[in-house]
């Protein structure tokens, strides 16, 4: 699949495993599994930085074909929900660390066409997040780009 904004193939990336089912040799129960959910989440870790955590230290491949749910239906039925999905969240984020490293050195053009990308895929996420109810349909961002020029 191709990258956003540029000409090439994304290629680095890591397998996911094919196979629907729980592994046979995976010894953790559902209820364990959901119960590390709850607890990472507590602990400020977000929903990707979970099911990494599983895969590398608690030989969970997948938290879905063990539970039957995916991480974020978990984190929902124990109240534990963000405000804003986290992909939007990180863009959000980003877009603010590179608006403060722009005040400081304004003339750096490269970055301030990484703003404009950032802040393009901010506008399409929320456009699908508020058609699909994720977030309230008056959330708005407001580009820093035009204040820029």
């Amino acid at each position: 699949m191709a990258r956003t904004h540029v000409h090439t193939h994304g290629k680095s990336h890591s397998i996911r495993p094919t196979s629907k089912t729980a592994p046979s040799w995976l010894k953790t129960s559902p209820d364990q599994v959901s119960s590390l959910v709850v607890k990472m989440s507590k602990d400020g870790m977000g929903p990707s930085e979970i099911g990494i955590k599983l895969r590398d230290e608690h030989g969970v491949p997948l938290a879905k074909p063990v539970t039957g749910k995916k991480l974020t239906k978990i984190l929902a039925e124990n109240n534990i929900r963000a405000e804003m999905p986290e992909d939007l969240d990180r863009l959000v984020r980003k877009a603010a660390g590179l608006q403060k490293h722009l005040k400081a050195h304004n003339s750096d053009h490269r970055n301030v066409r990484s703003l404009e990308l950032v802040e393009a895929k901010i506008h399409r996420l929320a456009q699908y997040y508020k058609s699909t109810g994720k977030i309230p349909a008056t959330w708005k961002y407001t580009a820093v780009i035009a204040q820029l020029e």
